[in-house]
């Protein structure tokens, strides 16, 4: 099979050959050179071929996709981390024959498929590809083709293993900020409590387990004034290292009920947090307004909400002060850009959410560039051996100094490291062919 170097290099003496032998002697017109410069990307006449996927673990599990067209070139994208690859390989059949530039009719063509949560992860990563296969075509970069940028830099945070031991987990931030990192991110819950009397009031006998998938109110688990003393005195410790000046926000606290989450939040505000992420689910509208109107630290929500339809909800509603989706589950790079525009509206920021390899972080960092209102972009693996190398064509470490460089190359400004992609493949082969996924049929259509 032809490796990913081959296919590059055939392109690119395919340009050249048709460069130089082009008529610029007598008789020869510009339009005439034209037909012999990149000529294996026509935007008019590109057919997608074929659609196939890769599994790696690099710290997250993912399914990498690889779109092929009928002129040569690809788009890559990617299904997030613990969404299952059939997502993105089911929609094969009605994306053979399309046009990859039309991103937007073959998005609302698909974009029933997918759903909250990781059943997004399908159609998100498909729209990724196609915005590499749109702007290698152009040969301009996914950034200019949303409108241009407003940073040549995305600012990131990194995801930080915890510790029970505060001052364990105060160096490590310690460590990030030396790293360059001018945004902080931390998980301080009720986790923190478990085994210590008195800390929380539960059905006897309740375990955590017993309540992971069960809604934050409907567990029956309340902090008590000494749990909350007890996380408060967590919260202090990393403050005092790392200081008030530099942004910290706080995440994962538990299925702990909605007045709870008030309790706890009106602790936190001597820390000048930078928000309170997901204190319940995102589709309790009022509940999450009723935690955001009585703290007076800004409330954040959005990693597991498919489509901007329910951001315009809770913007409207004004029921957090940000919005976090994940790009790999809102629907792809235009949905994303268009949620944080909607948001601006309203007057709310948005910082993303991600976690999975630099195929999905840089169709973040491109969407990030274009959207005015954006603030700070999550990033799981600055700590995970080999996850700089698996692409190429960009700066390295990827994350320098707490930003990503925006890529000035055509469509997400990367290429695969073939060999590098190989050694952390979870299952199956490298963009094994997939014809058993080529002539799926139904009726689609959501009307009469």
């Amino acid at each position: 099979m032809e490796s990913e170097r081959q296919r590059t290099r055939r392109r690119f003496l395919g340009a050249a050959a048709g460069i130089f032998s082009a008529p610029f002697c007598a008789g020869g017109t510009i339009e005439a050179a034209a037909q012999n410069v990149r000529s294996a990307s026509k935007p008019s006449d590109l057919k997608i071929t074929d659609l196939r996927v890769t599994e790696i673990r690099v710290g997250m599990q993912v399914a990498l996709i690889r779109i092929d067209t009928n002129q040569g070139i690809y788009g890559l994208g990617e299904v997030r981390d613990g969404a299952s690859k059939t997502y993105a390989l089911m929609l094969k059949s009605r994306l053979l024959g399309e046009n990859p530039c039309n991103v937007d009719k073959i998005f609302r063509k698909i974009k029933q498929f997918g759903h909250h949560g990781r059943q997004g992860g399908g159609v998100s990563g498909v729209e990724m590809a196609l915005w590499d296969l749109a702007g290698k075509a152009y040969n301009v970069p996914v950034y200019q083709m949303l409108g241009g940028k407003f940073r040549d830099r995305i600012r990131c945070y990194a995801d930080t293993t915890q510790s029970r031991n505060a001052q364990e987990t105060a160096e490590r931030y310690k460590r990030r900020i030396e790293q360059g990192f001018t945004w902080l991110k931390m998980d301080v819950g009720i986790g923190l409590l478990e085994g210590i009397p008195g800390t929380l009031s539960r059905p006897l006998g309740q375990t955590s387990r017993d309540v992971t998938n069960t809604q934050h109110m409907f567990t029956g688990i309340e902090i008590t004034e000494k749990g909350i003393s007890l996380l408060c005195d967590y919260v202090a410790a990393i403050r005092e290292a790392v200081g008030m000046d530099i942004p910290l926000a706080a995440d994962h606290f538990g299925h702990i009920g909605v007045n709870s989450c008030i309790r706890l939040g009106k602790a936190f505000e001597k820390f000048n947090l930078a928000w309170l992420e997901d204190m319940v689910p995102w589709q309790h509208t009022a509940l999450l307004k009723k935690i955001t109107d009585e703290v007076n630290i800004p409330t954040c929500t959005g990693e597991d909400i498919y489509l901007k339809e329910p951001f315009a909800e809770i913007c409207r509603e004004h029921a957090v002060d940000i919005i976090h989706p994940d790009l790999a589950t809102a629907g792809g790079i235009l949905e994303t850009k268009k949620i944080g525009d909607m948001a601006q509206d309203y007057g709310v920021p948005m910082a993303m959410h991600f976690a999975g390899s630099p195929v999905s972080a840089f169709a973040n960092v491109h969407c990030a560039a274009a959207t005015e209102n954006f603030l700070v972009l999550e990033i799981h693996s600055v700590d995970v051996p080999g996850w700089n190398d698996l692409v190429e064509g960009v700066e390295k470490p990827i994350v320098n100094r707490g930003f990503i460089r925006v890529p000035e190359k055509p469509g997400l400004g990367i290429t695969l490291n073939e060999e590098a992609v190989k050694k952390f493949i979870r299952q199956g082969g490298y963009f094994e062919p997939t014809p058993e996924w080529d002539k799926e049929r139904s009726h689609d259509r959501l009307w009469s």
